[in-house]
């Protein structure tokens, strides 16, 4: 692992999947939150690492309707503050786990009208004031939305209006869906001005697609680039070429993952799904290591045994 480790041209924004709601798929969840997962814990610990987040200059955090009680503990930290960050959120999933980590299903796809109308209303009482940008959750090549007009049509009214529209994606084909969202047009007008993918060291699939996004002016922001745990110390054994390159340079396992994405010259924005503020402070390490060559410390996996392996992954 060599390298000066240049400053990125991508920052760090924080992402509320994992602190919004009791369960989710990130490993050691179960030793980094208390047992108590009550909405009230959850809140202060969402409270404690948004502090954390502006002290570090964290300017973007993103929310969801899915994530349980982020965007209302978003709202509620936001209120009164003279500076506020980046405020971005998604909809077209509603979470269905009853405040349980052993619910049979965690979160319901929606991508109809209907759900975005009743979604978009949630949010902006929540958010309204500081809402900047709002996103299609998890947007698949089967999905209804690409030939609903209607519903098209409703999504530029929100964009004329004010508020960016962007869209996220997730699983195998995500560089195919990239693509076409940049295709999507409404009026001749390209409707998306944002993109979130997932990328990692594991997986890559999606960089030649996310490149031609940033190419055409498309904010790019990277989601679970430490593949929901697997690349931190809670999935990285000590002996790894990964943990020793951490060893090295005095950082995290995280770190490096994340100093990885940062690195990617299409990236804006890497998201952070720390749920502790000294994760937070690790990841943010990542900024002194972006410069560096991480080539071979890692083999990028066969998309569909990424994703494989990531739908596996516990609720905890």
């Amino acid at each position: 692992m060599t390298g000066t480790g240049s400053r990125p041209s991508a920052v760090l924004g924080l992402g509320l999947a994992a602190i919004g709601r009791p369960g989710y798929i990130t490993l050691g969840r179960d030793r980094d939150l208390p047992a108590d997962r009550s909405p009230a814990a959850l809140a202060a610990r969402a409270f404690a690492l948004l502090d954390a987040a502006a002290a570090l200059g964290i300017g973007y955090v993103d929310a969801a309707r899915s994530y349980g009680r982020a965007e209302e503990f978003l709202a509620s930290w936001l209120r009164g503050r003279e500076r506020v960050p980046f405020v971005a959120s998604k909809w077209g999933y509603r979470y269905t786990g009853g405040w349980r980590t052993d619910a049979d299903r965690h979160e319901v796809k929606e991508h109809t009208a209907a759900a975005f109308e009743r979604q978009h209303r949630e949010t902006t009482e929540l958010l309204g004031p500081w809402l900047r940008l709002s996103q299609v959750h998890s947007l698949t090549l089967d999905s209804p939305l690409w030939a609903d007009r209607p519903l098209l049509r409703r999504l530029a009214e929100v964009r004329a209006a004010g508020t960016e529209i962007g869209f996220s994606t997730s699983g195998p084909e995500q560089a195919a869906a990239v693509r076409r969202g940049l295709a999507l047009t409404v009026d001749g007008v390209r409707l998306f001005s944002s993109v979130q993918s997932t990328w990692n060291l594991l997986e890559t699939s999606a960089a030649g697609a996310l490149a031609e996004a940033h190419d055409a002016g498309l904010r790019v922001v990277v989601k679970e680039a430490v593949a929901n745990g697997r690349l931190t110390g809670h999935g990285q054994p000590a002996g790894s070429p990964l943990a020793a390159a951490a060893r090295e340079h005095g950082v995290g396992v995280d770190a490096v993952a994340l100093g990885a994405a940062l690195a990617r010259p299409w990236c804006d924005v890497v998201l952070s799904g720390a749920v502790t503020v000294a994760q937070l402070t690790s990841n943010a390490a990542g900024t002194r290591v972006a410069g560096l060559d991480l080539g071979g410390l890692v083999e990028p996996q066969h998309p569909g045994d990424y994703w494989g392996a990531r739908g596996r992954l516990p609720w905890q």
